[in-house]
């Protein structure tokens, strides 16, 4: 096998790709189709093994849009090429091409009773960090598997998080605090009630559409209720999320509950900080205890330029870590939005929303009394 030849894969593999498919999965197999638009699609890198004009191996690779994280979608050896180490090969050079891309991670799905699989990750330096439940059409279980196939500093600040899925589009906040929350142990569980309580705690009202999102003194106001120390930062002391909402009158009802939680704050002992949210700001909540719940723009993740609350769970010298509430079910699967790593200038960027350049942030930890 040391004449097979890794290249990118063409519209012209698909037959062979699919007939390779079959061979190697009798379940979750992939269609010619979706074949097809991973072949074509900007986010993926689809390698394929070829040997004497026969294909006996492909890798396939997601690219997480605004983040550094690579998933491994899909390895498949055809079955007389295996034992040679193809699928290693393969697999070093798809970690090569998604570390050149700027990813940081490469994770994984790998079923837990597939021993030869799990081998050669484990190899290849993956290691199990979490496993799911009847995953595979078959009902079989799965193992997490994570590679770092970038060189990071190991020192850093973090915090042990849970993580949350938020149940409606406009309810990121309550659930980012929830997971702030829950991070200390103090009994709290996430769920839907508590998130949606929160929610009507904190919200701005209006956005510029649908319903609205969590003003970042609302959300400080929920925490503080819970018997949470708070800190709240805003680099802007006017009221906020005005510059994308045309309506006069939603601005002026927005600009009202900006008011009544800027009252509310000072009559319940929140600390309101009127002051640039910087890296190191963030890093020294870490360091002390707190966990950190920070506005986001979603445009580098998603191609909208929408306010959205994300909890970060860690920071290293070259990354911050996030927990993303929002799930999309269609690409993403839960591991996709846990401890998601963001490079410290892409953070730089992500943290400040909107033509204002807003960055507000929320810190947390258990009062003492």
């Amino acid at each position: 096998m040391d004449t097979t030849d890794i290249r990118r894969a063409q519209l012209g593999d698909l037959n062979a790709l699919l007939a390779l498919e079959q061979a190697c999965f009798s379940n979750d197999r992939l269609s010619k189709r979706s074949f097809r638009h991973f072949i074509q699609a900007s986010q993926s890198t689809l390698l394929v093994a070829e040997h004497s004009g026969v294909i006996l191996a492909y890798g396939l690779v997601w690219h997480h849009k605004g983040t550094r994280l690579a998933r491994l979608y899909s390895l498949a050896v055809s079955p007389e090429a295996r034992g040679a180490g193809l699928a290693s090969r393969l697999l070093a050079r798809l970690e090569q091409n998604a570390a050149e891309r700027g990813r940081l991670y490469m994770r994984l799905e790998v079923a837990k009773n597939n021993t030869r699989a799990i081998a050669l990750y484990q190899a290849r330096d993956y290691r199990i960090f979490g496993e799911y439940s009847d995953y595979y059409d078959d009902h079989t279980d799965a193992l997490r598997m994570q590679k770092q196939i970038r060189t990071l500093s190991q020192e850093g600040a973090q915090h042990s998080t849970p993580w949350y899925q938020q149940t409606t589009e406009f309810s990121c906040g309550p659930a980012s605090l929830m997971m702030a929350m829950a991070s200390f142990a103090k009994g709290v569980e996430c769920s839907q009630t508590m998130e949606l309580d929160i929610w009507r705690e904190a919200t701005t009202i209006f956005m510029t559409s649908g319903h609205g999102g969590c003003h970042p003194l609302g959300l400080a106001l929920a925490a503080r209720r819970r018997e949470f120390e708070v800190q709240a930062w805003i680099n802007n002391d006017q009221p906020l999320f005005l510059d994308g909402v045309r309506s006069d009158h939603k601005k002026s009802i927005m600009a009202v509950v900006h008011n009544h939680f800027v009252t509310q704050c000072a009559a319940e002992g929140v600390a309101v900080n009127y002051a640039e949210v910087s890296q190191d700001t963030v890093e020294d909540w870490l360091q002390n205890g707190f966990a950190v719940v920070v506005l986001i723009s979603t445009y580098r993740l998603d191609g909208k330029k929408a306010p959205h609350w994300v909890v970060v769970t860690g920071v290293d010298d070259q990354c911050f870590y996030l927990h993303d509430p929002d799930l999309d079910t269609k690409t993403q699967l839960a591991i996709d939005c846990q401890h998601v790593p963001i490079a410290r200038e892409d953070f730089a960027r992500m943290t400040a929303f909107g033509s204002n350049r807003l960055r507000t942030a929320v810190a947390i930890r258990p009062a003492t009394h």
